[in-house]
């Protein structure tokens, strides 16, 4: 895996009270989010146990609503299921199967190009390392973690940008990007909640801890939260 140097100034409080704050919160949020349905992506993994298909599904899922994400990779999945079947179907295919998607027309581009990869270079088989992954067309740092946890059940952290609102919101950690947070979190985050940790704070980040003007009067970690940068919540 990349390394990437952990600066301290990325804990306020330090390391110790950020550990404190996490191992507090993951189960008041596991607790809040019962019943709640899966992300699409995480149903398709449970459903399936095919890294391919978590590859694909997370593709078509940047910057798409879940149930678009869903119905589109239902749709794509019934016409090919492998790497091999999906290199074998023209792009424009594909970008018909998987639209109304966002971008749908490069998504459909890269799912056909890392289906080939996969077949050429990988014999078939998706590779399960973060950075075997980032090579494939369209595979960013978030793509590659969610296929290596959700995939592989893999140890790693994906996080995108409700994982990083959050943790940043709740004053734990105070980064800039992504990546910087996934390595924060990884410094911090009990190795045992890494996987789930996506999942979470992507349902609660959805239903309550919004973006803007997050629902803080009903939510369960309120009394654990910084709320940094908050500046008007219900």
């Amino acid at each position: 895996m990349s390394t990437y140097p952990v600066k301290a100034e990325w804990f306020p409080a330090g390391e110790d009270s950020a550990r404190s704050v996490l191992r507090r919160i993951v189960p008041l949020v596991r607790r809040a989010i019962r019943g709640e349905a899966d992300p699409s992506v995480t149903e398709i993994a449970n459903r399936t146990r095919s890294p391919f298909r978590v590859l694909v599904s997370t593709v078509i899922s940047a910057r798409t609503k879940d149930e678009v994400t869903g119905e589109a990779s239902r749709r794509l999945f019934k016409r090919a299921r492998s790497p091999r079947s999906m290199a074998a179907l023209p792009e424009r295919e594909i970008a018909k199967l998987i639209y109304p998607a966002g971008f749908y027309k490069t998504k459909a581009k890269s799912i056909r190009g890392l289906s080939r990869k996969i077949v050429d270079e990988f014999g078939g088989r998706v590779p399960d390392t973060i950075d075997s992954l980032m090579e494939l067309p369209g595979v960013g740092r978030k793509t590659a973690n969610l296929v290596l946890t959700l995939g592989f059940g893999k140890p790693g952290i994906c996080v995108d940008t409700h994982v990083h609102r959050i943790s940043n919101r709740l004053g734990v950690i105070e980064t800039r990007n992504p990546e910087e947070t996934e390595y924060a979190l990884r410094k911090v985050l009990p190795k045992r909640n890494w996987i789930e940790i996506n999942d979470l704070l992507v349902i609660y980040g959805k239903n309550v801890c919004a973006p803007i003007s997050p629902f803080c009067s009903r939510c369960a970690i309120t009394a654990h939260c910084g709320h940094a940068g908050v500046m008007r919540a219900r």
